[in-house]
């Protein structure tokens, strides 16, 4: 525990003094992607368990979500249609590569990254993603965005255990949860009080709180083009009235307008008026292995 403290420390110094110098306000980019997993592709939050990419927090077009898209669009009409999206469901940091490799071939010059819920969402707390592979997977994915000095935001990973708090007594949340095995490291026996479980739950949130931690440091090592959140997605108070009523899992319209707002803020000052010349050349690479 001495040590998990030490390092999210550690990180969050690292965080504040590489993030310090980076004041002056940026041109808007001529293109802005969306990186991630199911939260950033909009899953569940306006159909039946599909992809609803315009209510995304970060590429979404809706105006009842306010996007990062939207926001920078009303900075500068430059980056008008140039919004990617290529969150995946499912996807963890293994993915993010691959992910990042796209947003740059797209001409991505601000990228938002939320990853790791599905790392430690999994069927068991044993099967979760060990931190030090999350965070190399994360450098991995930075090295590439890095090529062309593509600007990225990086958020905080949601406090789970939070949502298994909120939700503990709803019995459709509850339902839902068990029926369709939505994760089960967390939210598995979602009414019992055994200490075993307790301690399960635990041990998911600070899993996640790590990962946060990672990613804040890993940001840090980007240097001035990359910005951290400062955990306000995790430290968001969000309720049932946030999340999707076709799992009690996912954010609706509403939670992806609360990631939007929370989220925008703590990232880059952007320059009205001002476009961001187009991207550096690319430098060739290998192939982007998995992990």
């Amino acid at each position: 525990m001495v040590g998990r403290i030490a390092f999210v420390l550690a990180a969050a110094v690292v965080w504040t003094s590489g993030t310090a110098a980076a004041t002056a306000a940026e041109p808007v980019p001529r293109v802005m992607a969306a990186l991630g997993d199911s939260i950033s592709a909009g899953f569940n939050a306006c159909g039946w368990y599909v992809s609803c990419t315009s209510r995304s927090w970060s590429a979404g077009d809706n105006p009842g979500v306010d996007s990062h898209y939207l926001r920078l669009l009303a900075i500068g009409p430059s980056v008008k249609g140039h919004n990617r999206n290529f969150a995946v469901p499912g996807s963890t940091s293994a993915d993010l590569a691959a992910q990042a490799e796209k947003a740059v071939a797209a001409g991505a010059g601000y990228v938002t990254v939320l990853i790791g819920a599905q790392d430690a969402c999994t069927s068991t707390a044993d099967a979760m993603t060990p931190v030090s592979t999350y965070r190399t997977r994360v450098d991995r994915a930075f090295a590439v965005l890095a090529r062309t000095g593509t600007k990225v935001f990086a958020a905080s990973i949601p406090d789970v255990k939070r949502l298994w708090r909120v939700g503990r007594e709803n019995v459709l949340a509850k339902s839902f949860w068990t029926i369709g095995r939505i994760c089960q490291s967390m939210l598995a026996n979602p009414g019992s009080t055994a200490k075993k479980d307790q301690a399960r739950r635990d041990r998911v949130r600070e899993r996640v709180q790590d990962y946060n931690a990672a990613m804040a440091s890993a940001c840090a090592a980007y240097g001035p083009g990359c910005r951290y959140d400062g955990g306000a997605v995790f430290s968001y108070p969000f309720t049932l009235k946030h999340v999707s009523k076709w799992d009690f899992f996912h954010p609706n319209a509403d939670g992806q307008a609360v990631i939007a707002r929370a989220t925008f803020g703590a990232g880059f000052p952007w320059e009205p008026g001002v476009t961001a010349p187009e991207p550096l050349a690319q430098e060739s690479a290998a192939p982007v292995r998995q992990q």
